[in-house]
């Protein structure tokens, strides 16, 4: 599998991005965190919404795969959350809801990019290394 980002740089120390899963699925959020990984991420784990609130604000992730369906609070609210407190970074919402509704409240919310489950790894690691760059 190809590198989402090979590094981005501060100075001259080779930096990996660092990437935020939030996902209650455990099985579903081991298979993210491996293909980030491989892809030369380092990866920190959320496996209910207020756990990815905290943990959005305190590490400071260069980007969030956030999936709608968490406990304690939903996806939407989770995005909601993190951009009322000004944290910018760019969130990628994974879903099973294909219905154009579901897409039109996670843009409303602030998502960047929306991406339906199952979705493919050569898609997810596409639309990671494009928001990774910008």
């Amino acid at each position: 599998m190809p590198a989402i980002i090979a590094h981005q740089t501060e100075g001259r120390v080779a930096v990996r991005p660092r990437v935020l899963v939030a996902e209650n699925h455990d099985d579903t959020r081991e298979m993210l965190r491996v293909v980030l990984e491989r892809g030369g991420c380092d990866v920190l784990e959320a496996a209910d919404g207020e756990e990815a609130v905290r943990l959005a604000e305190s590490a400071q992730p260069d980007l969030v795969l956030l999936d709608r369906s968490l406990p304690r609070l939903d996806g939407l609210a989770v995005l909601r959350r993190v951009r009322e407190r000004a944290v910018r970074v760019p969130v990628i919402f994974l879903s099973g809801h294909a219905e154009p509704l579901a897409r039109s409240a996670a843009f409303e919310a602030g998502c960047d990019d929306y991406l339906v489950k199952p979705v493919g790894l050569d898609r997810l690691t596409s639309v990671v290394a494009h928001h990774l760059a910008h």
